[in-house]
């Protein structure tokens, strides 16, 4: 991972290096660059959707705007709003 001294902290980016062999690429029939960005997306829904971060967070890791995140979570049928059960009956309770 490498941070820039010249960024703050909120805007530093880390950069992850992963070794793959070639034939995934043809197999998936994805360019490098298509397969980073399925990655991102899946890694932010597969988070997002077990509660482990925000829409905002989810969106940012996907290198999206909430809209667009929404967008995306629509395409997949995955869930927009995840609801913590215990959360839910707690509020219910409260009246």
């Amino acid at each position: 991972m490498a941070y820039r001294d010249d960024e703050s902290v909120e805007s530093a980016m880390a950069t992850v290096t992963m070794e793959l062999p070639e034939e995934v690429f043809s197999t998936l029939r994805r360019s490098p660059e298509e397969f980073v960005r399925e990655m991102r997306l899946a890694a932010a829904i597969h988070w997002y959707e077990r509660g482990e971060i925000s829409q905002e967070k989810a969106a940012q890791i996907a290198g999206l705007d909430r809209t667009d995140f929404l967008l995306a979570l629509a395409r997949e049928r995955a869930d927009a709003f995840v609801v913590d059960i215990e959360d839910l009956k707690r509020e219910l309770d409260r009246g």
